[in-house]
């Protein structure tokens, strides 16, 4: 495996030697669940957060790991993630009107108005029809028209029949899970690929058929040149704080291997530019077997770019 991304380099501080790579985001957190404090320390610079408070998310310091975020989840009444004991009241809000008009009561516009203005970078709704009711397809495209507007994308969490075709006949910039739930259709990856979808990682947080489903629809949307982004949804049940070496082997199992799976891990989406000012380091030799790279990456660590002298 060929990580052409990683330099040799020695830190100042330490004089320890190994490599430097571009900054880790996690795409996919929700930080109201987790305790964020190390995730720098455990090479995470950057998360995304897809569904949370946007008062409580736009209130946090500044500091690692930055942060980026959706706010509260779009979604209807009786739809997920509404009730959960995870999702208090102020991580969703309702849209039950098509509404492309500022001000209207539980109007897309309004909806996707609150979370710009309080900060977000990303717009989540919810289409999971397993769960509940979902948007219909005109408040789904009015939620959409509204967040480009404000110049921001959409993710969805798409799951049941024909959610994912939906959320791409929509204009859903990013997929928040790798579809786990069926066997996506080659014109369905032929259609993601084609309208420039992403699609977040999140193998880990499944065990079984799910678990083997989403790897082989991942394999096959990777393999079609699909962007594919590192994210773990953490927060999501008993998931390791920082790079997650099960989700890293997981990816590397569905093909995002090498320089691949380093663009996955260092994708600045929802920004445009990469992060500046920090790095991530890993000490030690770069190896080139598929399960030593995975350990090794999770191995690393956030550390100011100007600690860090190039050494070949």
């Amino acid at each position: 495996m060929t990580l052409s991304a990683a330099w040799p380099v020695r830190r100042a501080l330490t004089a320890e030697a190994g490599s430097a790579l571009p900054a880790f985001v996690d795409h996919h957190v929700h930080l109201h669940l987790i305790d964020s404090g190390s995730l720098a320390r455990r090479g995470i610079a950057a998360v995304v957060d897809l569904g949370g408070d946007p008062a409580a998310l736009a209130r946090r310091p500044e500091g690692l790991p930055r942060i980026a975020f959706a706010g509260a989840f779009l979604t209807v009444p009786g739809g997920y993630p509404d009730g959960r004991s995870w999702a208090p009241r102020s991580v969703v809000r309702f849209v039950t009107d098509a509404s492309r008009h500022p001000g209207v009561h539980d109007g897309a516009r309004t909806a996707v108005d609150e979370q710009a203005d309080a900060g977000a970078k990303v717009i989540k709704v919810a289409l999971h029809a397993d769960a509940g009711p979902v948007l219909t397809d005109e408040a789904l495209a009015a939620v959409v028209a509204s967040a480009t507007e404000r110049g921001l994308p959409v993710v969805a969490h798409a799951q049941g029949p024909g959610q994912v075709d939906r959320a791409i006949a929509a204009g859903v910039s990013v997929l928040a899970h790798t579809p786990f739930d069926a066997p996506v259709s080659r014109r369905t990856l032929a259609r993601a690929v084609a309208a420039g979808q992403a699609w977040i990682s999140t193998l880990d947080i499944h065990r079984g058929a799910d678990r083997e489903r989403a790897i082989a629809n991942l394999r096959a949307f990777a393999a079609r040149g699909g962007r594919v982004l590192y994210g773990t949804d953490l927060g999501n049940g008993s998931l390791p704080l920082g790079v997650n070496r099960r989700e890293l082997l997981a990816l590397i199992e569905a093909g995002v291997r090498g320089d691949a799976l380093v663009a996955a891990l260092t994708d600045p989406w929802p920004r445009t530019t990469p992060l500046d000012a920090v790095s991530t380091f890993v000490a030690g030799d770069t190896p080139t077997d598929d399960d030593e790279v995975a350990t090794w990456l999770s191995h690393a660590i956030v550390v100011p770019t100007e600690e860090l002298t190039r050494v070949d």
